[in-house]
């Protein structure tokens, strides 16, 4: 198209140049379906609260959010998602709207699990083609001695997205039941984040442990379950189904993102653990120290620098939740005490946390 315009006259070179790299920029970002983001809207218009404020928080439209075919920023869906869970005052809000998902809303991506032979078809199914509906969240399957699911973030911050990934394990095991009919009961589930309280209903949905403050987010089944044939299997239509995923998903390529991110991902799940370190970051992205260093310089992004402001912000999502002592909140961010956490704290913001919270403020960290 940019082509066709710089041969008709309409623009100009070095517009098209310009317009060319916006473009890759954009393609570049990870975006979603919104379908999510989609449900949480219809709620809230249901509840009677103005979405107006919220929606410029995520950089979001109300026209957007009423077409259904217009996809957006990844980061932009977590980020109103959290501020509806606010305005609503549902602490599990991605939970809830699996729990009223029609499932077929997931369009290509449910009958190509639904036509699919046994639930490790269909899993390897959601894994291959879920970009399709979020490009920020990969997926992968492994079956060794159980059948696991794990999501990992891909040019987006882990950091700060509670009700999207909630969403994206309880509304696979809905899909999961649904297809085998049978009521499965996963071995573990795991979250990275972190929660002080878990309902009964919550626990009830599941049927199994669950973990906050995981090393990885996940959804574990027993290693028999992969072998449940799924009911209403269909090899013919399967094979067409798969073809046209394997079309759109050649059409859609997204690049792992910042290495500011993918460093900011790699220390959310080593904070707790005292592992914060560019060692141990290094051995879970795999490459060299000098290597991240570098790239890191590339952004302008130093590993301090990027642990620092993790920090900051994960401690001022902490000190909302009023059940969560001051003590843990050092632990979940990595310090060793109260005195090195209340130090940081206050060069971030001339305040102590028990200064902050109870002023009910909101650090802006």
């Amino acid at each position: 198209m940019l082509i066709d315009q710089v041969n008709a006259g309409r623009l100009h070179p070095t517009e098209a140049h310009r317009a060319g790299q916006n473009a890759l920029r954009l393609a570049a970002i990870p975006t979603a379906n919104g379908a999510i983001s989609r449900k949480a809207y219809a709620r809230l218009k249901e509840a009677g609260i103005d979405t107006r404020p919220l929606l410029e928080e995520a950089g979001l439209t109300a026209r957007i959010l009423q077409e259904p075919n217009v996809r957006f920023p990844v980061k932009s869906q977590i980020t109103f998602l959290n501020a509806a869970a606010r305005a609503l005052n549902d602490e599990f809000l991605g939970i809830e709207l699996a729990r009223a998902l029609e499932l077929r809303d997931f369009g290509l991506l449910y009958y190509v699990q639904a036509s699919s032979a046994s639930l490790g078809d269909a899993l390897t199914r959601v894994t291959r083609y879920s970009g399709l509906h979020n490009e920020g969240v990969v997926l992968r399957y492994t079956r060794h001695e159980n059948a696991a699911i794990s999501f990992r973030y891909v040019g987006v911050p882990r950091a700060g997205d509670y009700h999207q990934i909630e969403f994206f394990i309880a509304a696979l095991l809905r899909a999961c039941r649904h297809l085998t009919a049978r009521n499965l009961v996963p071995s573990a589930v795991k979250f990275v984040h972190h929660r002080q309280h878990v309902t009964a209903e919550v626990r009830a949905l599941f049927g199994c442990e669950i973990s906050f403050g995981a090393a990885v987010d996940q959804i574990i089944f027993p290693a028999a379950s992969a072998s449940i044939p799924i009911t209403q299997a269909d090899p013919y239509l399967n094979a067409i189904l798969v073809e046209y995923c394997e079309e759109a998903l050649g059409e859609r390529q997204v690049k792992a993102g910042p290495w500011r991110l993918r460093v900011e991902n790699a220390l959310v799940p080593l904070l707790p653990h005292g592992k914060a370190h560019l060692a141990e970051v290094c051995a879970e992205l795999g490459t060299s120290p000098r290597t991240v260093t570098r790239r890191l310089a590339s952004e302008g992004q130093t590993f301090s620098g990027v642990l620092d402001n993790l920090r900051r912000a994960l401690a001022n999502r902490y000190l909302q939740e009023r059940d969560l002592p001051i003590s843990q909140i050092a632990w979940l961010l990595g310090y060793k005490d109260n005195s090195a956490f209340n130090h940081s704290f206050k060069r971030w913001t001339q305040s102590s946390p028990s200064q902050v919270r109870s002023s009910g403020a909101n650090t802006g960290c």
